[in-house]
């Protein structure tokens, strides 16, 4: 590492010559793969963006420069550049640096990056503020994937760069993958861009000669502007989206040439007016095992970076995850229901609806990063006849709360959602905790709500929720393992609202909803081999939404003391909905919640750790419950 371990700060970066950077590249990527063998973390998407982040850091004066990163998973080579590299093996751990780029971290970052398509929107933002600050020399730079360019806030975002005044550059770093392949017209729009790259080149020397002679006003830079846009019109027989939307279109151009880049970097620099710059980029590039399997190596896990051999747990005793057991429930019942289809945002690997997709490509759909048309989508469908199940990460529903509130609940459409990543979720930290969901819908009338205890449940209440007029059903359950290892069982109705007794007890009732019941089960089973004298009932509620009246009015009428669990937000969820309940009927037992924290972000480590640290591992349950 002879030119990086010189390197603590882009100002370092910016004393090498033009020449020393592809050394600094090779360098970079391979502290990086160095680093995530040990301590894993997102590894392909940061080594496809190594020569952009460079080229970036050398080119632009940050941090007074803004860079604002879409998805932090291409940021590891920022963090290293930007005072970080020390720090880096503490990388998504407790305590540690954060596993997205947060400018609660450091200034060089410029905005929160943990869901996708919203670079764009924020830097145009920027832009406009440095006008009307008085920095009109800042420059402000928003890079996004051709995935998240996918994203209604993307274009959003885009339409509204086309309107206002602003310098800003955008640049399309396009691999044709999100985490799995990009999907959609704008996918295949990018591989069928007809602009010529010659033309682009020529165009572009021709546009900085004349500005340096003084012979481009800007009127007359607009006006040729519109005049080659009609001409390549006309001539390719296809209109360049950004052209058409008045923001300059360049490339594409190869985004691994890091002198190549530097060099048009330079050029587009100073450039007035809104631009967009066209890279081609190769996910995982320079390591041969993640160029040739980006997916897997999209989050690899701890590996041998010597010979790409992945270190996985292959324990036949483990059991399976949650998103497994889901993966192929589905397909089960979509073997037997004609009426079901699955619907997944960008993540058919990541939620395990590829199991279907390979047997039932006709019956699958992945709309690429775009959870807000996804439940309308699925909403349509249902509107006549269907029944999707649509999967979504729990934190990243809420980018659809509208669409679920307006466009399938409100008609009571039998959409079947099916929130993965549900409660806490470990190293991705506060960006993808699933926090909010069970006090978010709670109120939205004709939902059912629903979380199962394990595996057995899970594939019951799927079954339940795709039998006739179920209207709109969410079942929530956790990332990664689950607690049985024999998950097949028969699949049989679950009547909807109703919770089941797991342990009998006279002192303390507690009652939880989903997979952190688990916890408790162990905390009782604690307090046994304690020879503790406190006789502790257990209910498993299952569904938040509609309560099971029956259980709350036997805990009602027999407990003074009750706690509530739940792997979520305390406020508005099943603690919450407990408390109005208790207080509706008149009872007043005293009611402990426990649950994420209110009005606070949980930060990043294991769920372990993390379970501890808000209270929900089965010694804090246990502690409680003595209390």
């Amino acid at each position: 590492m002879e030119l990086l371990n010189y390197i603590k700060y882009p100002d370092d970066l910016r004393k090498l010559s033009v020449d020393q950077l592809p050394e600094l590249c090779q360098e970079l990527r391979e502290d990086i793969v160095k680093e995530l063998s040990v301590n894993p973390g997102h590894l392909a998407s940061s080594l496809g963006v190594v020569e952009l982040t460079v080229a970036l850091h050398y080119v632009f004066d940050t941090p007074d420069d803004r860079i604002v990163w879409d998805v932090g998973h291409q940021a590891y080579g920022h963090k290293i550049l930007t005072g970080r590299r020390e720090q880096f093996c503490t990388n998504r751990k407790l305590g540690g640096i954060r596993p997205f780029p947060s400018p609660l971290e450091s200034e060089y970052d410029t905005f929160a990056c943990g869901h996708a398509s919203n670079s764009i929107s924020a830097a145009l933002g920027m832009a406009v503020a440095a006008k009307k600050t008085g920095k009109e020399k800042r420059h402000v730079v928003a890079v996004i994937g051709d995935g998240a360019l996918s994203g209604g806030l993307a274009f959003e975002g885009l339409n509204n760069v086309s309107s206002s005044p602003n310098d800003l550059l955008i640049i399309l770093n396009d691999n044709n993958m999100s985490i799995d392949r990009s999907v959609g017209g704008m996918k295949q729009y990018l591989l069928n861009l007809s602009t010529n790259e010659t033309y682009n080149a020529i165009k572009f020397k021709a546009n900085n000669w004349l500005h340096r002679k003084g012979l481009m006003s800007d009127e007359r830079q607009n006006g040729l502007q519109r005049l080659a846009n009609a001409l390549k019109s006309a001539i390719s027989h296809q209109q360049n989206i950004f052209d058409g939307m008045n923001i300059r279109y360049f490339g594409p151009f190869d985004g691994h040439d890091i002198r190549e880049l530097v060099r048009i970097l330079r050029q587009m620099k100073d450039m007035k007016g809104p631009k967009l710059l066209h890279l081609h980029t190769q996910k995982g590039h320079g390591y041969a095992p993640a160029e040739k399997d980006v997916t897997t190596w999209h989050a690899p896990g701890k590996f041998d970076p010597e010979t790409g051999e992945r270190l996985v747990d292959k324990d036949p005793n483990k059991p399976q995850k949650y998103q497994d057991v889901f993966g192929h429930t589905l397909l089960e019942l979509a073997k037997q229901n004609p009426k079901i289809v699955g619907v997944t945002p960008a993540m058919p690997s990541g939620c395990s609806m590829n199991i279907m997709m390979k047997e039932m490509p006709d019956r699958t759909f992945d709309v690429g990063i775009a959870e807000g048309h996804a439940v309308t989508f699925s909403g349509g469908m249902a509107k006549d006849g269907l029944i999707p199940f649509c999967n979504i990460y729990s934190a990243f529903s809420q980018r659809a709360f509208d669409n679920i509130i307006h466009d399938v609940a409100l008609l009571n459409l039998h959409v079947v959602f099916c929130f993965d990543r549900a409660g806490i979720v470990g190293e991705d930290g506060p960006t993808h905790h699933g926090a909010f969901d069970l006090a978010a819908l709670r109120p939205v009338p004709n939902l059912t709500i629903a979380s199962p205890m394990d595996e057995h449940e899970l594939r019951r209440l799927m079954y339940t929720a795709q039998l006739p007029d179920k209207g709109p059903f969410v079942i929530r359950y956790p990332r990664g393992g689950g607690v049985l290892l024999d998950w097949r069982c028969p699949l049989e109705e679950i009547k909807v609202g109703t919770g089941r007794k797991l342990h009998n007890g006279n002192d303390v009732a507690v009652l939880s909803i989903g997979p952190i019941g688990n916890n408790v089960t162990e905390a009782i089973l604690q307090l046994s081999t304690l020879d503790s004298r406190l006789s502790v009932a257990h209910y498993d509620m299952r569904f938040l939404k509609p309560l099971d009246e029956k259980i709350l009015d036997e805990v009602g009428r027999k407990f003074k003391h009750v706690i509530t669990v739940e792997n979520g937000v305390k406020s508005g969820g099943l603690g919450s909905a407990v408390m109005e309940w208790m207080n509706d009927h008149g009872y007043s037992p005293r009611i402990t919640r426990l649950g994420m924290p209110d009005d606070q972000f949980v930060e990043h480590g294991t769920v372990e750790e993390l379970h501890k640290i808000v209270g929900l591992d089965a010694a804090s349950i246990r502690k409680m419950i003595e209390s």
